[in-house]
This record gives C-alpha cells, sequence and structure tokens, in this order.
C-alpha cells in the first residue's frame, strides 16, 4: 500500500505551502492596531474635552500604555509572520493581547463617563 499523501497530492514529508495564509493574518494584525489607535485617539478627545481633569489624565495615560503594549506585540507577530513556517501564536503573546484590548476597551468606557 502507498505511503499518506497530504492533500493536493504531495508527499508525507513535504512542506506544507501556507499560501496567502500569513499574509492575511499579518494584515488583520494592521488592522486591529489600527482599530486600537483610534479608539485610543478618540477616547483622548473625549477626555481632553472635559478639561484638566486628574482621573482623565491618568485614563488617558493608561490608554497610551496599554496601546504601546498591544503595539510590541503586535509588531512582533507581524514579524514572526515573515518566517517561512510561522510558528503559532504562544498562549503568553495571546493572553497580552487580548488583556491589551480589554483594557482599552474598559479604559474608554471610563473616559466616557
Amino acid at each position: 500500500m502507498p505511503p499518506p499523501t497530504a492533500p493536493g497530492g504531495a508527499g508525507a514529508g513535504a512542506q506544507r505551502d501556507p499560501g496567502l495564509q500569513p499574509e492575511r493574518t499579518r494584515m488583520a494584525w494592521r488592522r486591529t492596531t489600527l482599530s486600537c489607535a483610534v479608539a485610543g485617539v478618540l477616547a483622548v478627545r473625549q477626555a481632553l474635552r472635559s478639561g484638566p481633569d486628574p482621573l482623565a489624565v491618568l485614563a488617558v495615560a493608561l490608554i497610551a500604555l496599554a496601546f504601546l503594549a498591544f503595539l510590541g506585540a503586535a509588531n512582533r507577530r507581524i514579524q514572526s509572520l515573515d518566517a517561512p513556517r510561522p510558528p503559532a501564536l504562544s498562549p503568553r503573546a495571546a493572553a497580552a493581547a487580548a488583556g491589551c484590548t480589554i483594557a482599552l476597551a474598559a479604559l474608554g468606557v471610563a473616559v466616557l463617563r
């Protein structure tokens, strides 16, 4: 009986062709980063409209910190997608990205109150 073949007829030892998957993932990370930047700018704008409130200044600083952390995580992931066979996203990186996103959402809500 012949050895099993991978989809598309390639042999079992053949390298998987990721196709456009890494490029789509890279673009998704960039879109998410842009969305976070827009949300952060709108939150800063809202905080500045209310005047020089110390709580608003603290929220703006925390928004900037959360955005920079997310930007760093996204940048590392985008760079790792340049490999011929990109590694899976680590649980730590996924938790960091999710935590930054939740923090941005929570701080945005805090600025609106």
